[in-house]
């Protein structure tokens, strides 16, 4: 009988996973299964983009996984019992159970509210594809003079705030901050970002705290009223339920434990990746949620699976956070490194040679999800499409 792999989700650290786990097993004695909610790739990266009005490409998955052998399953993940092995979905024949005896968990983050009245009812955010469409047909319907007010100084909110001032100039855009605006980079990382702020007239408040969001108003802990029409939250970032649900170990906020191996400290036929993930990094930290931490807590859960299907010993990567890359707009932007405890370092790159960097990070990043197996040997190809023959059962690495 085949060992049965399923993977939940098909963003950045899902579909890179189901890929690679393609091109290193067997399909004579690995079954893979990829459940998505949706049937597009979405990169999450240029939701912000997608938002502001701009046209961004999308893979459908069932192209992007033909061929290898990954089935796919369009559905929506509502629940998990790891002492079963069985995920369950619902999709549009109803759904149903899914058995496996290894299970990758992939299914990411959405914004958290953090408690604040008004966020779920009145706010949009960039977390997913549908919500950023929803913010692109609010911008729309505003005409000339029309408020955004963007909530949260993290890359998210300067990233949105940024790309919705420069597409469209005639709204009038607020960035508000709970600190210090850019806080984390060095001291010339911030001044460009202020300069780009003033560049693209928006508005910044800094040490200033949200207490309420409503349908035309943002109300601040200091008693500032902020006129808005469209009200975007990026102030923090919450996953799933679903694992807590299932009785893995998981952190306060549904992180899943892992080990240095991905691998759940509670079932160890279940492994996390990406922001679903509580990983320690290199330095002692937990890594934080981003598409850098996906790629290398995915990396790691690839070689703990192929190592521990095949009896190989199992190696170890890199797990380390080394810079953030910030878009400000189409031709501006930020990378800012950081040290080995999470710091910025001094120098940083500015301007449109930054803009080309994170331009060539998203396409790379576009290219190898398009890719996922980065093309399968003619004889696997074959194995994936044919039927299974005794002759087959050799795993190949």
């Amino acid at each position: 009988m085949k060992h049965r792999i399923i993977v939940l989700g098909a963003g950045y650290a899902g579909a890179a996973t189901a890929g690679n786990l393609a091109r290193r097993l067997s399909p004579a004695d690995t079954e893979i299964t990829v459940v998505n909610a949706e049937p597009d790739f979405v990169q999450r990266l240029r939701l912000h983009q997608l938002a502001a009005g701009q046209k961004i490409e999308t893979r459908k998955l069932a192209d992007v996984f033909a061929g290898t052998g990954i089935r796919l399953r369009v559905a929506r993940v509502t629940a998990l019992d790891p002492e079963r092995q069985v995920v369950t979905v619902a999709d549009a024949d109803g759904g149903g159970e899914l058995g496996y005896d290894t299970l990758f968990y992939a299914l990411g983050s959405h914004v958290a509210d953090g408690g604040v009245p008004g966020v779920a009812e009145h706010a949009f955010d960039v977390t997913g594809r549908p919500s950023a469409l929803r913010l692109r047909e609010r911008l729309d319907s505003l005409g000339e003079g029309g408020r955004a007010v963007v909530v949260g100084d993290g890359l998210t909110g300067i990233e949105t705030a940024t790309e919705i001032a420069e597409s469209r100039p005639g709204l009038s855009v607020t960035l508000v901050a709970r600190g210090e605006l850019g806080a984390r980079l060095s001291t010339g990382a911030r001044s460009h970002l202020r300069r780009a702020c003033d560049r693209l007239d928006i508005a910044v408040l800094e040490h200033t705290v949200v207490e309420a969001v409503e349908a035309t108003r943002v109300l601040c802990a200091d008693g500032t009223t902020l006129v808005s029409d469209a009200t975007v939250w990026t102030a923090g970032f919450a996953v799933s339920p679903i694992a807590a649900a299932g009785g893995l170990e998981v952190t306060d906020n549904g992180r899943i434990v892992v080990d240095r191996t991905m691998r759940s400290v509670s079932h160890p036929n279940v492994y996390a990746a990406g922001d679903s993930a509580y990983a320690i990094g290199d330095n002692g930290r937990p890594l934080p949620m981003s598409c850098a931490s996906a790629g290398f807590t995915s990396m790691q859960a690839i070689a703990a699976i192929v190592g521990r299907l095949t009896g190989r010993k199992i190696s170890h990567t890199k797990l380390e956070y080394v810079g953030n890359h910030i878009s400000l707009g189409r031709r501006d932007g930020i990378l800012q490194m950081v040290d080995g405890e999470g710091q910025a370092k001094p120098k940083y790159v500015g301007g449109r040679k930054a803009a080309r960097v994170k331009a060539g990070i998203l396409k790379t990043s576009l290219w190898a999800t398009s890719h996922p197996t980065f093309g399968l040997p003619k004889r696997k190809r074959r194995l994936a499409a044919a039927p299974e023959t005794s002759a087959d059962r050799a795993v190949v690495a």
